[in-house]
C-alpha cells in the first residue's frame, strides 16, 4: 500500500512532508509500500481542522452521534477483507487472526459505545448544582503497530460519544488500517474536521502533537518510554494526557486447579498475536510443587504452537512485526539463557525452515526468579516466564513486585476466592479463569508504569469530557 495522502477538514490531501518510510512486510523483509512522513506544518493543518470542527462535534445531538457510530460499523463490515489484508501484511499477524481478533477488536468498540451511549449522563443536577459534562476539545491520539486498528478505534468511538474532534497519528509500522478507516469516515455524516488523519515518526511527527497548544489532551497507547516523553512535553501546555503503556502481567495459578488446562490457556493468551499484546500473561506463577509437571504442559504447548506463513489459515504464530523489535527479542532471549534461566525449549534464532522473516522460537523459561530481566522487562514476543512461589502470599509479591501494573490472570476451582485474591493485586485489569467479560464493557488501562486514564465503554467516553459545576 502507498499512502501518499493525509486526511484533513474532511479531504484527502497532498501533505506537506516529503520523507517516505518504506513499509516491510515482516514475513518476507520486503518493501511493500510507503507512506510519507509529515511535517510540523501537517500537524498544524491538522489541528487547525480539528480546532475549527470543535463546535460542530460539540454540537452533535445523541442522535446524530449514535447515526455516524452505525455508519463507521456498516462501512468497516463491508471492507472487512480489506482491513485484514492490510494488518496482516504490515505487522504479520495471521490471517486468521487479522479476520477474527484485530479486525472484531476494532469494530466492537463502536458497538459497544453505541449500548452505552443511551444510558449516558452528561448533566445530573443535585441540589442546586448541575454537574455538566463538556467535550474536552480538540484531542490528538497517538497508536502503535500491535493491535493497529483496536487501538485506534477504542479511541475514536469514545471521542464521537463524547462530541470533541481529533487529530489521529498511527504508528508508521503500520498505517494502512488507518488510511483504510479514513476511507470509511469519509463516506459518513460526521462533520468535516471533526476527525483528521496524518502519518509520521513519534520523534517529530508525535512530538508536534505533544507539545501543540491548541491540543487539550493526548490519548496515547505504546511503550513506556516513549509515553514517558509525551507526559514531559506536554506538560509545557498543561494538557490531559492519557497513556495506556506497557505490561509485564502475571497469571497466578492455584493448586486447585486442573493444572494442564490452566497452563494451556495461559500458554494460549500470552502467546496470541504472536506475543505482541500489552496486556499478555508473561509471568506464569506456579506452585513449587507444580512446576516440574507445569513446564511439561507449557513446552508440549508451545511445540504444538504452528509459526510460519501468515496468510496459512492453519498458522497461530506469525513473525515479529519489525526488525528492531526482532532483534530486541532474541537479545532478552539471550538474557535469560545467561543470567540463569532454564531453557525449556525455543531460544534464540529462527524456527528451523524459516530463514525469511522476523520469526521467533516459541520460547519457554522455567526456574525463573522475579529479579532476571526476562521477569521485569515487557519482551513483546512468544516468550514466556514460569516462576515457582511457595505460597499464596509470596505469589502476591511476586505479581505486585513489578513497575508495570496493566493486566493480570488468576487460574484457579475456586472462583470466589480469585475474586478476593483479585484485590491484592495492582492491576488495572484481573481475569478470573478467563472468563467472558460479558455485555458490560470493561475498562481497560494500567496501574504504576502502564500509564493512566482508562479506555473502553463508559470510562472510555468520561476520558474526554470535562466536569463543569453550574451553581444556581
Amino acid at each position: 500500500m502507498e499512502i501518499n495522502k493525509f486526511y484533513i477538514a474532511g479531504k484527502f490531501i497532498t501533505p506537506n512532508g516529503k520523507e517516505i518510510i518504506d513499509l516491510i512486510n515482516p514475513a518476507t523483509e520486503e518493501k511493500v509500500g510507503h507512506v510519507v512522513s509529515g511535517s510540523v506544518k501537517d500537524v498544524d493543518d491538522a489541528v487547525s481542522a480539528a480546532k475549527q470542527a470543535f463546535q460542530a462535534a460539540s454540537a452533535l445531538s445523541l442522535e446524530q452521534k449514535k447515526t455516524i457510530l452505525q455508519e463507521i460499523i456498516d462501512g468497516m463490515d463491508v471492507r472487512r477483507e480489506e482491513f485484514a489484508q492490510v494488518i496482516s501484511e504490515e505487522m504479520g499477524a495471521p490471517i486468521k487472526v487479522a479476520r477474527g481478533a484485530q479486525f472484531s477488536s476494532g469494530k466492537v468498540h463502536f458497538v459497544n459505545t453505541l449500548k452505552v451511549i443511551d444510558s449516558f449522563s452528561f448533566s445530573e443536577v443535585h441540589d442546586n448544582i448541575t454537574l455538566n459534562k463538556l467535550p474536552i476539545g480538540p484531542v490528538g491520539m497517538i497508536t502503535p503497530w500491535n493491535w493497529p486498528l483496536n487501538q485506534m478505534c477504542t479511541k475514536i468511538a469514545s471521542a464521537i460519544a463524547a462530541g470533541t474532534s481529533f487529530v489521529l497519528k498511527p504508528s508508521e509500522i503500520t498505517p494502512g488500517a488507518a488510511h483504510l478507516f479514513a476511507e470509511v469516515v469519509d463516506k459518513t455524516s460526521m462533520p468535516k474536521g471533526m476527525f483528521n488523519l496524518i502519518h509520521g515518526y513519534g520523534a517529530t511527527v508525535g512530538r508536534a502533537m505533544s507539545e501543540h497548544n491548541d491540543l487539550e489532551m493526548i490519548s496515547f497507547t505504546g511503550s513506556t518510554r516513549a509515553g514517558i516523553d509525551i507526559q514531559k512535553t506536554a506538560a509545557d501546555t498543561i494538557k490531559r494526557v492519557s497513556l495506556e503503556l506497557g505490561g509485564k502481567s502475571p497469571n497466578i495459578i492455584l493448586d486447585d486447579v486442573d493444572l494442564e488446562k490452566a497452563v494451556n490457556m495461559g500458554m494460549k493468551q500470552c502467546f496470541f498475536n504472536t506475543g505482541q499484546s500489552c496486556s499478555s500473561p508473561t509471568r506464569m506463577l506456579i506452585p513449587e510443587a507444580m512446576l516440574y509437571d507445569a513446564t511439561k504442559f507449557a513446552v508440549a504447548a508451545a511445540e504444538n504452537m504452528t509459526t510460519g506463513d501468515p496468510h496459512n489459515e492453519e498458522i497461530f504464530l506469525g513473525p515479529i512485526s519489525n526488525q528492531t523489535q526482532y532483534e530486541k527479542v532474541q537479545s532478552l532471549i539471550q538474557d535469560g539463557i545467561a543470567e540463569g534461566a532454564t531453557l525449556a525449549c525455543g531460544g534464540t534464532g529462527k524456527p528451523d525452515g524459516l530463514e525469511k522473516g522476523y520469526y521467533v522460537k516459541p520460547t519457554v523459561f522455567t526456574n525463573v526468579n522475579n529479579k532476571m530481566t526476562i521477569a521485569r522487562e515487557e519482551i513483546f514476543g512468544p516468550v514466556i516466564c514460569l516462576i515457582p512461589y511457595k505460597d499464596l502470599d509470596e505469589a502476591i509479591e511476586i505479581a505486585n513486585d513489578s513497575p508495570y501494573g496493566l493486566s493480570s490472570m488468576i487460574s484457579c476451582a475456586d472462583e470466589a476466592k480469585g475474586h478476593e485474591i483479585a484485590k491484592r493485586v495492582r492491576t488495572g485489569q484481573v481475569i478470573v479463569n478467563r472468563q467472558s467479560r460479558g455485555e458490560f464493557p470493561a475498562p481497560f488501562g494500567g496501574f504504576k508504569m502502564s500509564g493512566n486514564g482508562r479506555e473502553h465503554g463508559t470510562f472510555g467516553i468520561d476520558e474526554y469530557l470535562e466536569v463543569q459545576a453550574v451553581i444556581n
